[in-house]
């Protein structure tokens, strides 16, 4: 029942790191400007006829960026290479540009979107899943079967958009400077057969693969321990700058959390430690990945 597999170089430009990894690269220079000059968020702020509130916003990456205000932020810092001002400013402008994955509209909702931004920016993706493969693991005929909802039949053009962009997304992880990926997966997932007995079997042989590179970690918690590390599935984010806090990220039907404080992210910290804890090692995982695709045939 295998269907066509949407290629990837037909997908616009997810190997870019998108707007919000250049609202973070933005932020990070001009904090350190502004450290560098001595000037509080406070000054800052009330030079740019703004609020220290605001200035904390933007040197998290958090909002947009407008030139006039990055201009007057590089002058008031002492910032004055032409060279320098311009990269700066370059990227402050290609900042504000919609992501690849925001121009394929109602199939990516908007509180979703947000995640694929941050996902784009991430050095580190620590991931755990109690009913379906992480989507940056899984193949285009797994996620179709779960995007209709076991119906691949009826897929349309949305269903179809939907695909392709979880397939984009996967590419980060092909990028010279890839994120490392980290999932643990409960191992009733591997016996759910999502699409069927022959999409199961490709998703696992595609695990196996992808197991085996160096930037990704798989592990299967195994069914004595399920249920006992982690109570529902989350994404936990990490990012190179050292003032963008870890994210915390958890997806419900119709919307998302998006977690930072340091309290709530090391709660999540202990429950992934704990379920690596739990798990199979990787490489025992892959000895059960393939004792269940030879169960499949």
């Amino acid at each position: 029942m295998a269907s066509e597999q949407p290629d990837p170089q037909d997908a616009p430009g997810p190997d870019d790191p998108g707007p919000t990894a250049r609202r973070i690269i933005v932020g990070a220079q001009l904090r350190r400007l502004r450290e560098a000059a001595d000037i509080t968020r406070s000054a800052a702020g009330y030079h740019i006829r703004g609020s220290e509130s605001k200035i904390s916003r933007m040197e998290s990456g958090k909002v947009g960026f407008k030139q006039r205000d990055v201009e007057d932020l590089l002058t008031f810092y002492g910032e004055h290479d032409p060279t320098r001002r311009e990269h700066v400013l370059e990227i402050a402008r290609r900042s504000n540009e919609a992501g690849w994955w925001q121009r394929s509209g109602a199939a990516v909702p908007e509180w979703f979107s947000e995640y694929v931004g941050l996902e784009s920016a991430a050095v580190r993706i620590q991931t755990y899943e109690l009913l379906f493969v992480p989507g940056l693991l899984q193949t285009a005929d797994y996620a179709r079967a779960i995007v209709t909802r076991g119906h691949p039949e009826t897929a349309d053009a949305t269903v179809e958009e939907r695909v392709r962009v979880r397939m984009s997304r996967q590419r980060l992880l092909d990028r010279p400077d890839a994120p490392r990926l980290w999932a643990v997966v409960d191992e009733s997932v591997l016996h759910r057969p999502i699409g069927g007995h022959e999409v199961l079997a490709g998703q696992i042989d595609h695990l196996a693969e992808m197991s085996r590179r160096p930037n990704v970690t798989l592990q299967v918690v195994p069914n004595a321990l399920s249920g006992y590390g982690g109570e529902a599935a989350f994404t936990m984010l990490r990012f190179a700058e050292p003032d963008v806090p870890d994210i915390t990220y958890i997806e419900g039907l119709t919307g998302a959390l998006y977690l930072d404080r340091q309290a709530e992210v090391e709660e999540y910290t202990r429950v992934m430690d704990q379920l690596t804890i739990d798990a199979y090692s990787p490489e025992e995982t892959r000895g059960l990945l393939g004792k269940l695709r030879a169960g499949l045939g």
